[in-house]
């Protein structure tokens, strides 16, 4: 099924309620969770985010059951190579690439998505998957239909990111994973700031405050370094649009996990997370830079910490971080390796070729690129 392929006109959706619901079905049964993907945060990005060039959502069926989605564009370049290709969708807010599959029936759910590229007359070059688990559910069922259909597969990068993974309890965790001096620091740092005055902690419960969650954390996003480069949500009436939209259609599905901290009224410090089945993805941290000198980003991560581990709802939370994170590394131990392959698409006929050229020469490229770099 094709999504819109252009700019969706204001008031209108590229979806409907029936349409979303088969979509809430399928995220209930993943076989990985992926936040980005399941309803509350796709059917925002596909209302706000989903411009030029157009978005297009591939589904997989089996007996008429949906057991597979997808959503995917064109990319007119494959890195610094001038070849198209089709790509997982992922906007600059979407740190997560898994496709929504359900449990049992992901090496069924990755035959159907790829017949439907090879047979797709717009599907360019080969696809191109980012932000996948290596240990997951998806990359293992896609390795072993690519053997079984001899198909072409190239890992092309990896990295590790921090995750927190853990049956401690958060006090637990805190002392056998974070060094004592740094420990020591950050008591010295709570104890400074209460002496500026009231400090609370708070996770969001009340449906009525989160219009004024979502404004306090766009603002204190927006007096940071972010705003002053442009890359905060409030920089883009578009971004701060799908922000209050994923927030709000998260909340009501219970599964917006929103702290702050406060001093005296004031937000100095704001996350927002979003769970999916037993775990949940760390999005945005927004912190006040003027209070730097007690490490106020650190402090709502270990508010953090205390509200995740004290969770049972929630078995883990993927940082979403850059790898080597100067910060949320010290403090999470646990790592999630995420990884992007190059999957070579099939096809009849003159296409075919030209997909097999495609994915041929990206490889060889890269592989000379590897060479030479190796030899410098």
């Amino acid at each position: 099924m094709d999504m819109a392929s252009h700019p969706l006109p204001s008031g209108t959706r590229a979806y409907g309620p029936a349409q979303r619901a088969r979509w809430t079905a399928l995220a209930a049964e993943a076989a990985e969770a992926n936040a980005f993907y399941a309803p509350d945060m796709l059917c925002a990005a596909l209302d706000h985010l989903a411009g030029t060039p157009g978005v297009r959502i591939i589904e997989a069926q089996a007996g008429g059951e949906l057991i597979g989605l997808l959503p995917v564009t064109v990319a007119a370049r494959h890195g610094r190579l001038p070849l198209s290709c089709v790509t997982n969708w992922m906007h600059e807010h979407c740190f997560f690439g898994a496709p929504l599959i359900r449990r049992g029936a992901e090496m069924a759910a990755w035959r159907g998505l790829l017949a439907q590229l090879d047979n797709a007359h717009w599907a360019a070059g080969f696809l191109y998957l980012r932000g996948l688990d290596a240990a997951g559910a998806n990359a293992a069922a896609l390795e072993a239909l690519c053997v079984e259909q001899r198909r072409g597969r190239r890992e092309v990068h990896r990295y590790d990111r921090a995750m927190l993974r853990s049956d401690l309890d958060a006090d637990a965790y805190w002392e056998t994973h974070v060094r004592a001096k740094k420990r020591k620091e950050i008591r010295r740092l709570q104890k400074r700031l209460a002496e500026l005055g009231a400090v609370e902690q708070r996770l969001l419960v009340d449906r009525a405050e989160l219009p004024h969650w979502c404004a306090d954390f766009l603002a204190l996003e927006a007096s940071g370094w972010k705003g002053r480069e442009g890359s905060a949500l409030a920089c883009s009436p578009r971004d701060a649009a799908f922000f209050r939209a994923a927030c709000a259609a998260a909340f009501d599905s219970g599964l917006l996990h929103f702290l702050r901290i406060d001093l005296d009224g004031r937000p100095i410090a704001m996350l927002a997370n979003f769970r999916h089945g037993d775990g949940a993805f760390s999005f945005k941290i927004a912190f006040d830079e003027e209070m730097g000198r007690f490490s106020p980003g650190v402090l709502i991560e270990l508010a953090n910490l205390h509200a995740v581990q004290g969770d049972p709802a929630i078995g883990w939370m993927d940082s979403c971080a850059a790898p080597d994170h100067p910060m949320i590394d010290s403090l999470w131990a646990e790592r999630r390796t995420i990884v992007q392959y190059r999957v070579a698409l099939h096809g009849r006929g003159v296409g075919r070729i030209g997909r097999a050229a495609a994915f041929a020469i990206a490889n060889g490229i890269e592989a000379i690129a590897t060479h030479m770099k190796g030899q410098g």
